[in-house]
């Protein structure tokens, strides 16, 4: 199973569920909170394993003490792995190299999972740091729910945000460009454009600069293999990106 994803993340994250035994788990279960129609973990590299749980046999059908931020992780579906796999890889390695503030980062994805039924299952989820110390990341927590608005395409979505991320979204679309993805801030420019905006009028609502613009929108171009910017909204509203 280890082998299905990258090899940063397969050298970081076990099989290990959670022992709600533990103090840990008791205190957690106290403080992080529990809503209807969510799951949420908080996994330690420090220790190796889980050490808190909840909701997961509602949403994937397996239960809170058998979970594993493995099993999560796996249960991707096939179209939507590779991009995935990649994702946790370099937001994995692109923390590595944050030393302050690393409890201000986080990143979501909107992804579709298999469920222990073999139902496919839309998500959205957000992976933060949780705890800290001296540079390192000690704890991550998730929350995932199930996307009921409307459907996945092929395309995935994702966002970066914390104090320094401006450099994140550009160079994941470097490293991906091979993968049907597209950033918050990419979206973000593609839907004004839908909407009649010039590159000059989105770089103004952006507060951003008008080759900042055509960054985010031109190379979706080839990356989507399409020739023009009709055909590139076209496009995104086919694959449920509008």
């Amino acid at each position: 199973m280890k082998d299905n994803f990258g090899k940063y993340t397969r050298e970081r994250v076990s099989d290990i569920p959670m022992d709600s035994n533990t103090a840990i788990y008791k205190e957690y279960k106290e403080k992080v909170p529990q809503f209807i129609g969510q799951a949420s973990y908080i996994y330690s590299f420090e220790k190796n394993r889980m050490l808190f749980a909840n909701g997961w046999e509602d949403l994937l059908g397996i239960k809170d003490e058998d979970i594993t931020l493995l099993k999560i992780i796996s249960s991707t579906s096939k179209r939507h792995a590779n991009f995935s796999n990649e994702l946790n890889d370099k937001g994995l390695q692109y923390l590595k190299n944050i030393k302050v503030d690393l409890d201000k980062y986080s990143f979501t994805i909107e992804v579709e999972k298999i469920h222990k039924n073999g139902e496919i299952i839309p998500l959205f989820s957000r992976i933060g740091v949780y705890k800290s110390y001296n540079g390192n990341i000690l704890e991550i927590i998730g929350v995932s729910e199930r996307i009921h608005s409307r459907k996945l395409g092929n395309i995935m979505q994702y966002a970066a945000y914390g104090p320094i991320t401006s450099g994140f979204e550009e160079s994941l679309n470097e490293q991906l460009f091979n993968e049907l993805g597209i950033s918050r801030k990419e979206k973000e420019a593609l839907e004004l454009a839908s909407k009649g905006y010039a590159f000059k009028e989105i770089a103004e609502k952006l507060n951003v600069s008008q080759s900042a613009i055509e960054k985010r929108i031109i190379p979706l171009y080839k990356r989507f293999g399409v020739k023009s910017l009709p055909h590139l909204i076209s496009f995104a509203y086919d694959n449920h990106i509008l």
